[in-house]
Formats: C-alpha cells, sequence, structure tokens
C-alpha cells in the first residue's frame, strides 16, 4: 500500500504539543508517528488521507499561541521493519499463560506452555505493542470454547490480520477455524507464513482485501477481533456486525482511551453491548456481545 510522509513543524515545540497533535491527527486517518525534534513525522495510507480533518484539528488545536505548519510527500516505497526483521524481539509472556516469541529467541524452559512463533515482517502484531496484547489477554481470559450453545464449530474472523497473532492464537485457544484478511498483501502472506509454522494452517483461510470481503461471506462468526485504527473501526464495524452469529463476542482495540466513548456509541446502534473494557498507557480494548 501507498503512504503519505507528512512533516509537522510545531512552533514552539513541546512533546506536550506534539502528543495531542498526533492524537488529534487519528481523525485523519494516521497510523504512526515519529519525533524529529521540531515537530513530528507522520504516515497515513493515501486511501484514507482526510486533509479537511487534518486542517480542521489545526484550526482547532487547543495550545494557545502554537503555531503548526506541515508539507505532504509521498513516502518512500522500502521495508520500513528491515531492521525490526533482522534483529527480531525477545520473548513476551501474556498472563503468565501465554509465550510469544520469533525463531531467533527461543523462551526459557520456565515460560508458560502454550507458544505462538511469529516471524515479523511488521513490529506492530507481535506482542509488543499494547493493543496486540491486550486483545491475547482477552482472548485468554475467555472461556473460548463456552461461546457457542452447543456443539457447532466455533469460528473467528481476525479482520486485519497483520502477522496473524491474534487468529492463531484464538485457534490455539480451542476456536474451530479462523478466516482472517488484510488490506496489505505482505501481510497476507506474513500471516500464511505464521500460520504454517504453528500448524494451524488446516484451519485457517487467509484473504487479501479491505472489509468489503465480508460482503461476500455466508457464514456467520462466534467471535470477531479487529486490532485496527479508530477511523476504519467505525466505517467497517456494520460489516462486521453482519456477519456475527447471535450473542457473538465482537473484541475491538487499536485506538487510545478517548476513542472508546465514540466506539461504543457507534456499537451501541447496531445492536451489540458492551460487556467489558481494559487499557494498556494510552490505548484501550472493548469488549462487545451482539444482542440477538
Amino acid at each position: 500500500m501507498k503512504y503519505y510522509e507528512v512533516k509537522f513543524i510545531i512552533t514552539p515545540y513541546t512533546p506536550d504539543a506534539a502528543d495531542v497533535l498526533s492524537a488529534m491527527s487519528a481523525e485523519a486517518g494516521f497510523e504512526t508517528f515519529e519525533d524529529n525534534g521540531d515537530g513530528i513525522t507522520g504516515y497515513v495510507q493515501q486511501t484514507l488521507f482526510d486533509r479537511q480533518a487534518l486542517d480542521e484539528a489545526i484550526e482547532n488545536f487547543p495550545f494557545y499561541g502554537t503555531k503548526i505548519s506541515y508539507d505532504i510527500s509521498e513516502a518512500e516505497n522500502r521495508d520500513w521493519n528491515e531492521q525490526w526483521e533482522q534483529e527480531g524481539f525477545q520473548p513476551i509472556v501474556i498472563g503468565d499463560k501465554l509465550v510469544i516469541h520469533d525463531g531467533r529467541h527461543k523462551p526459557e524452559e520456565t515460560t508458560p506452555a502454550l507458544e505462538i512463533e511469529i516471524d515479523a515482517h511488521l513490529a506492530f502484531g507481535t506482542g509488543t505493542h499494547e493493543t496486540t496484547r491486550m486483545i491475547c489477554a482477552t482472548l485468554l481470559d475467555l472461556n473460548i470454547s463456552s461461546l457457542t450453545s452447543d456443539s457447532s464449530p466455533l469460528n473467528v474472523l481476525d479482520c486485519g490480520c497483520g502477522t496473524g497473532i491474534l487468529g492463531i492464537c484464538a485457534l490455539k485457544l480451542g476456536a474451530t477455524a479462523c478466516t482472517a484478511y488484510d488490506i496489505d498483501e505482505w501481510s497476507v502472506d506474513n500471516t500464511r507464513h505464521n500460520a504454517v509454522i504453528n500448524m494451524v494452517d488446516e484451519r485457517m483461510t487467509i484473504m487479501h482485501g479491505d472489509a468489503t470481503i465480508l460482503d461476500s461471506l455466508t457464514e456467520h462468526f462466534n467471535m470477531i477481533m479487529a486490532n485496527i485504527n479508530r477511523n476504519i473501526l467505525l466505517n467497517d464495524m456494520q460489516r462486521m456486525v453482519s456477519v456475527m452469529a447471535p450473542k457473538a463476542t465482537l473484541i475491538l482495540s487499536g485506538f487510545y482511551k478517548e476513542d472508546c466513548a465514540l466506539l461504543e456509541s457507534k456499537a451501541q446502534t447496531l445492536g451489540l453491548s458492551m460487556q467489558q473494557s481494559r487499557n494498556d498507557g494510552d490505548w484501550s480494548c472493548l469488549i462487545f456481545v451482539k444482542n440477538d
């Protein structure tokens, strides 16, 4: 996918102003930021960039006397995670029950019995990010086999699968089958690879595309997971609900605590009730159940 690189200059620069600008720019579709000393550099998918929303955020910036300017260019088409892929990551233990590791760093013998190995092309989606950890922790807390009322198969959906970690985790915890999709072909290939090395590939269907894929699906899912930014969740939630089985569970993350009220309001209009919320730093995770 193609990205814009947007360089913001903040005058006068303060870390607090940079943090607030990062949060407000989420309205315009930005996914990630880098601090560059006198401002920040943001990255946004070209198809999701809302320049009007960005200009409105800057116009309504709450720091009196602070001026913000920006310059837009097309981001260099390169492997943004090359160093990450070369170095990997240290094993991550979640809830004293699950350890996530890569092929270079094996877990210690004293770590939990449930293991997921991730050969990541992307740092996001390995368990190092707060939102991934929260969803994995939620899956550990849920009695997955209880999410259906009878012996019928328990099918899960992973929206924006990234490395495939969430679907793989659900399968290892007892889900029958997982359908996953991502708009990034690189992520789709990475998910297929990780499904193989975790020996769940025969139970995992992986597709390339966005949420419009759901329009052609005839099956319904007992549990749906989506670790995506707030704007995409708001846009795609109705499609997700359309493929939820009665009393199905929807687990959402990828957004800040201040976004929760907006997402909860949207969910209520679609017939969902919030069951639980959890936070990790500035990030949040919401768990909903379909009312019928």
